[in-house]
């Protein structure tokens, strides 16, 4: 029980922290919107030619892209979680002070991060969807229980996200410098999430293949969930697994990383 206000006390920590930064989350609000007023023109124009593309009709599209706008920073789909400040602990030693904790670290960080994702989603996610959702025609359910199996679907995207960039993160007490692996995360992220376009619109193995990885369950999978096409349970459990499986491994690449400290008198 004690554990678990810890944690709780940190990931609202985390929310108070970014909220603090209002320049930024204005300037956030404005980058996301004026991004998806040019990806919603791109899709309408790719729509007029394909009517049913990766089996939306526009309206979907347009508010895939929205839901791609609000859940963008949320889920740190490029990037730019706590394991940025996480690699700079590790880069500087930082780090053994954090081994000191009566906390587990990874799951310290899990609620920073928590904190940080729930106040993108309300702070700069919410404003560029409801816009998107006035000046467009959308397609949104109209059923609380399919909002609230997608609210679920993006929790456990939340999961799955902070399982990624902590691998990437403790890549750092190896490479020393993750600048280059950040970055190219950040592609990855871009491309296999479904930011750039739909998953669904990927060809045949492609397709196939960039469904089964981890970032689908970022975007894709929750604005599956949300546009009805499909099945909630099976998406959770899809999602539910990957985020098991990253966490696992997260938790033992940390077991070698911290025995590495020790072993170095960090």
């Amino acid at each position: 029980m004690g554990s678990a206000r810890l944690y709780a006390a940190v990931a609202a920590g985390g929310l108070k922290r970014y909220a603090t930064y209002r320049a930024a989350t204005a300037a956030g609000v404005f980058t996301n919107t004026v991004f998806g007023l040019i990806l919603v023109y791109t899709y309408l124009a790719l729509w007029d030619e394909r009517p049913h593309l990766g089996g939306y009709d526009q309206a979907q599209a347009v508010t895939y892209v929205w839901l791609g706008q609000a859940l963008l920073a949320a889920l740190a789909i490029g990037g730019g979680g706590v394991e940025n400040e996480l690699m700079e602990r590790i880069r500087t030693g930082d780090i053994a002070t954090d081994l000191y904790r009566p906390a587990d670290l990874q799951l310290w960080w899990l609620a920073a991060d928590v904190g940080r994702a729930l106040f993108q989603l309300l702070g700069r996610g919410v404003i560029p969807f409801v816009f998107g959702a006035l000046v467009f025609p959308v397609a949104l359910p109209g059923s609380w229980v399919t909002w609230a199996a997608f609210l679920v679907s993006v929790a456990l995207g939340m999961a799955v996200g902070f399982g990624i960039r902590y691998l990437v993160a403790l890549l750092t007490f190896w490479l020393m410098d993750g600048t280059g692996v950040t970055h190219m995360a950040m592609l990855v992220g871009f491309f296999c999430s479904g930011m750039v376009l739909p998953l669904n619109v990927f060809p045949g193995a492609l397709g196939e293949v960039v469904r089964m990885l981890p970032w689908s369950a970022l975007l894709q999978k929750p604005a599956d969930v949300l546009l009805g096409e499909a099945d909630p349970w099976s998406t959770f459990a899809f999602q539910g697994a990957w985020a098991v499986v990253l966490l696992v491994a997260g938790r033992l690449v940390q077991s070698v990383a911290t025995r590495r400290v020790v072993v170095q008198g960090g």
